[in-house]
């Protein structure tokens, strides 16, 4: 009995070749696959489809930024004003001057605290272990290695045709990688 297939792992020469690659797997209509590089290539930020909208993380920590700094903007009002209110020289309850700074360094730490959550949820972090660990040629991806990943859940995957379709772009190495 064998393990079901993560999907297939080709190794390519240098970073223009990790990107034709990348390019004719996108062309062939694939859309869940991956290229990992020692280094970030930019090119092939266009071509690799990525699972999240690239406004997610940013609207995420400007909504937890606003939630903590505007809450507790409220928390002071409602305790200054409305639920213990002292009179202290003739000053208004609602000093909103005073209750600024706060709420501003909160909606700083509300940005920080949010933006770590959201980024470890969204890369689904701490991952100790990925199937593409188990492939001993995959060691190299941080020294000279550029692979190319397309992954089994794709729906145009098909264990045949995708081998077929990566073997025309001549991959050093060409491993079908088990889940």
């Amino acid at each position: 009995m064998t393990a079901p297939a993560y999907g297939l792992l080709a190794r390519f020469d240098g970073p223009e070749r990790l990107v034709e690659a990348a390019l004719a797997v996108r062309e062939a209509g694939y859309r869940r696959f991956d290229a990992f590089s020692p280094f970030p290539i930019a090119e092939l930020d266009d071509v690799v489809p990525s699972r999240w909208p690239r406004l997610l993380l940013p609207l995420l920590t400007a909504a937890g930024a606003v939630t903590l700094g505007v809450g507790f903007y409220l928390l002071q009002y409602w305790t200054s004003t409305v639920d213990y209110p002292i009179n202290v020289g003739g000053r208004p309850l609602h000093s909103w001057p005073s209750f600024l700074m706060p709420s501003i360094t909160l909606a700083f730490l509300g940005a920080s605290m949010t933006a770590v959550f959201w980024l470890l949820v969204l890369t689904r972090l701490p991952r100790l272990h990925h199937p593409l660990f188990d492939v001993p040629e995959f060691d190299a991806v941080t020294e000279n290695g550029f692979f190319l990943c397309v992954r089994a859940d794709d729906p145009l995957y098909d264990p045949g045709r995708t081998r077929r379709l990566l073997d025309r772009l001549e991959p050093g190495l060409l491993t079908e990688v088990a889940r």
